[in-house]
């Protein structure tokens, strides 16, 4: 079923990446038509992720003037843009359950739905991506193609400029904390990075373990914001007396969320855990570090990796939202024609929360 077709509803507006770190270009086009089991959302919102910045780079930093090319997988022009809500305006033929009006948030983490990654429910780890912003084009426009309805989530009366940063700030958030170890009520949390992810797993940390963590920034400004959010205290991870004053304090944290990645970060974890305690990396600024290896059995540490989440958990998410058990991150609204100023700010570290563009 699709809307009936004029000038106006035929056009589709999109900011595309055009040349990787080039400056992002204003395109029209038809708008898509679904076919099959495809269906059309207009985008509503569309948050601006660092993954964008690192796409638009085309890169990711791997120390030591290394680096990880991913240019060949991100086909060119391609619309950025993964923290998707709209409104369904087109669907195909197959669509069962979904019609235009219904309002939704795009989990976008997309596998090829036949390996056996996907068949367990793990298609953000898939081989064979389909990811809607790197492998086919995103939110960074008026008009979004979703290849299947499942990938669907319905975020009720959940603001839509919040119902899209659970697509991945949220849900990196929700896996994350979900990976760390089964924490006690007396045992320390500590989370690295007051960014738009960082912010968003200091408010669910009560919701997911019952604890206020303690937050690691460098940058003063995002402080208040950390607090606000529901940190137990801000540090700041450089200054060594009061990671010392942290650990004497505490005997040293259970779990670490580092959503940073970079060696301070992860020098400063190593710093902070205790004998048995777990690091989650999910932060992707980039280098590498020295491991002093035997230190990893004698002092029973566990390091993970941890990238978004599953579908499943980004259902369950929602429903927390829905229920009114997610609090509300700080969100920046601008129009999609700030998309390149808004990677730039991302680039230089000038973002407080999260930026969101409404086309």
């Amino acid at each position: 079923m699709n809307e009936a077709m004029n000038p106006l509803a035929a056009a589709m507006r999109s900011f595309v990446m055009t040349g990787f770190g080039e400056p992002l270009r204003e395109q029209r086009a038809p708008r898509p038509e679904p076919v099959g089991s495809e269906v059309v959302l207009k985008v509503d919102a569309c948050g601006v992720c660092h993954s964008d910045l690192h796409i638009w780079e085309g890169f990711f930093d791997l120390g030591g003037g290394r680096h990880l090319d991913i240019r060949p997988g991100i086909p060119l022009p391609r619309a950025l843009g993964h923290e998707i809500a709209g409104t369904v305006t087109a669907v195909g033929p197959e669509v069962r359950g979904t019609r235009p009006g219904d309002r939704r948030v795009v989990f976008p983490w997309i596998g090829c739905g036949d390996c056996a990654r996907c068949a367990a429910g793990d298609e953000h780890l898939c081989a064979a991506q389909r990811n809607l912003g790197t492998r086919r084009d995103g939110g960074f426009a008026s008009h979004v193609l979703v290849p299947h309805e499942r990938y669907l989530i319905d975020f009720g009366r959940v603001r839509q400029e919040l119902a899209c940063t659970y697509a991945c700030s949220g849900l990196t958030a929700f896996s994350a904390l979900n990976k760390a170890l089964p924490l006690a009520a007396n045992d320390t949390l500590i989370v690295i990075g007051a960014g738009g992810v960082g912010l968003s797993a200091i408010s669910l940390a009560r919701t997911v373990h019952g604890l206020a963590p303690i937050v690691a920034e460098i940058d003063r400004t995002k402080w208040d914001a950390a607090l606000a959010a529901g940190a137990a205290q801000v540090l700041d991870p450089r200054d060594d007396e009061a990671v010392k004053r942290l650990v004497a304090q505490t005997g040293g944290a259970a779990a670490v969320v580092d959503f940073v990645g970079a060696p301070s970060s992860v020098g400063f974890a190593m710093q902070a855990l205790r004998r048995g305690g777990r690091l989650v990396l999910v932060g992707l600024i980039g280098g590498s570090i020295e491991l002093q290896l035997p230190l990893l059995p004698i002092r029973a540490l566990s390091i993970i990796g941890s990238f978004v989440g599953t579908l499943q958990e980004m259902r369950e998410l929602v429903a927390l939202a829905r229920d009114g058990r997610v609090p509300e991150i700080p969100v920046q609204l601008r129009p999609l024609e700030e998309a390149q100023r808004t990677l730039d700010d991302l680039k230089h570290g000038r973002v407080v929360g999260r930026v969101v563009l409404q086309p």
